[in-house]
């Protein structure tokens, strides 16, 4: 694969990926949505459709990473490090594209996230949203903890993003797996099944473009009372994905 090839497919297939996700998190959480207040299950399931999507985009022209821990723990099997910058470059760049993507198709929902005097943040949020005022809005484009513990929170976005990029690495030990396209499936529904089981303590980012780059495009954006981007977090759903990603390479290297 082509450094131009890489760079492109990371591009669309994580751009893809944040306007599902994104998008299914904007679709649960802003007033004067069809599916607003779905719930978690609907949300871990068009994250799971995103990659499913971004993922078969991607395939042919860079294999479909779209996450550094993902493409550190190839790296860290394989001993492969020369493409690792390419890749990273691309997957930011598509996270903040998609992110933006999501923005544009919710517009209209964003621009009636109005203010009424109430705070929209901390404990006073729900109770704005229930009474009919703005909602934050930083949780469409990235992660939330619910109790805000720095070190519990980096435990579960290690321990989570372990669970993903393992089994990617163990697909590949399953002959023709690749070949039939069935190795994106199934890494589909282990995003699925990691958020319905790990995503409730911190809304399991296991993918540091996933959050950093919304987070980014959620600081410039033009939201009415989109809140705070809250950088004093930003580390965590960062440096817990990329510690996870070396991990699971050491163990599979370790173990397979």
């Amino acid at each position: 694969m082509s450094n131009g090839d890489i760079f492109v497919g990371e591009v669309i297939g994580t751009a893809i990926l944040i306007l599902f996700g994104a998008g299914v998190c904007a679709a649960v959480t802003l007033k004067y949505s069809k599916a607003k207040a779905s719930g978690w299950v609907v949300i871990a399931f068009g994250w799971g459709f995103g990659v499913l999507a971004g993922a078969y985009t991607a395939a042919p022209l860079s294999g479909g990473q779209l996450n550094p821990a993902v493409t550190l723990g190839i790296a860290v099997d394989t001993g492969k490090w020369d493409k690792v910058w390419v890749y990273l470059c691309g997957q930011m760049v598509g996270a903040m594209l998609g992110a933006v993507l999501a923005y544009l198709v919710y517009l209209a929902q964003f621009n009636a996230n109005v203010s009424t005097g109430a705070k929209t943040e901390g404990a006073d949020a729900e109770v704005s949203a229930e009474e009919g005022g703005p909602v934050p809005t930083l949780g469409i484009f990235s992660t939330i903890p619910e109790i805000r513990n720095p070190v519990a929170n980096l435990i579960t976005e290690i321990i989570a993003t372990i669970g993903l990029v393992l089994p990617i690495l163990a697909f590949g030990l399953t002959k023709g797996l690749g070949e039939s396209g069935m190795t994106v499936l199934l890494v589909s529904l282990v995003v699925v099944g990691i958020g319905l089981s790990l995503g409730g303590p911190t809304g399991y980012a296991i993918n540091p473009a996933r959050d950093l780059g919304p987070r980014i495009v959620h600081q410039f954006l033009p939201i009415p009372n989109k809140g705070t981007s809250d950088w004093g977090y930003a580390f965590v759903p960062v440096v817990g994905p990329l510690v996870g990603g070396v991990l699971a390479g050491l163990i599979y290297n370790a173990a397979f």
